[in-house]
């Protein structure tokens, strides 16, 4: 598949267009600036240079504001629904392509909303995606026998290429394939990859089986074995 995600190439061009910009705004305006700096009055290298460090400072804390804010919101709603649902609990990473797939498939008159990070259930009663934080709430669901396929994949997020789960549902007529980037859960990664990325897909791979057999439908055909890729592996074959 590896399509790239449109937000990250729509913000690539933006400051790249935003570079452009600046560069062509600096080489017209040289010689103003020229006649300009002269006149103005002079200011102490030292206060321009706390305030540079005063303004990244406080980037800085607004980012990490948000980001524990972030992770307090997911810790709240994974402890929420370990309480309240039995089935494996995974964390999803939103993506567009995610959001307009579900859209496709469910007729939903305000459209189906994800959070940067959304929790996924997976039971006997098949898929579904819960947003919120203490108190979650359902964002869709999918029954197992709506289920088609589950099968691993790659995409192109940004300048590297993860793992992503891609769930074949076929829902109100339409067979939609949906990319479901899983989270690493720890800090410094992104994406999930690796063995316990295999390990999701064959164990939800193996509940869907057990679920369409309990109901008498026919079951997926089988698939070869998930390759287990270790790093120590992928960086051999690599050289």
């Amino acid at each position: 598949m590896n399509p790239a995600t449109p937000h990250r190439a729509g913000l690539t061009v933006l400051v790249g267009l935003a570079a452009v910009g600046v560069v062509a705004g600096l080489v017209a305006g040289s010689p103003m600036l020229e006649q300009l700096m002269p006149r103005l009055p002079a200011m102490p290298t030292t206060s321009i240079a706390v305030g540079f460090a005063s303004i990244g400072v406080l980037v800085v804390a607004v980012w990490g504001i948000v980001q524990l804010n972030r992770a307090a919101r997911t810790r709240a709603r994974r402890n929420a629904l370990a309480s309240t649902v039995r089935g494996e609990l995974s964390c999803g990473i939103r993506n567009r392509l995610l959001l307009r797939r579900l859209n496709e498939l469910l007729d939903d008159a305000g459209g189906v909303r994800l959070g940067a990070r959304f929790s996924i259930v997976v039971d006997e009663l098949g898929v579904a995606f819960w947003n919120g934080g203490g108190r979650p709430r359902r964002a869709a669901h999918f029954p197992w026998r709506e289920v088609r396929n589950i099968r691993a994949d790659t995409m192109v997020v940004g300048g590297s290429v993860e793992h992503v789960l891609e769930l074949r549902v076929r829902h109100n007529g339409s067979s939609i394939e949906l990319p479901i980037i899983l989270s690493a859960g720890r800090f410094g990664r992104y994406a999930m990859s690796d063995a316990p990325f295999f390990s999701v897909v064959r164990s939800w791979k193996a509940k869907h089986r057990t679920a369409l057999a309990a109901e008498g439908l026919e079951l997926p055909p089988l698939t070869a074995p998930i390759p287990i890729i270790r790093p120590e592996v992928a960086a051999a074959a690599r050289r």
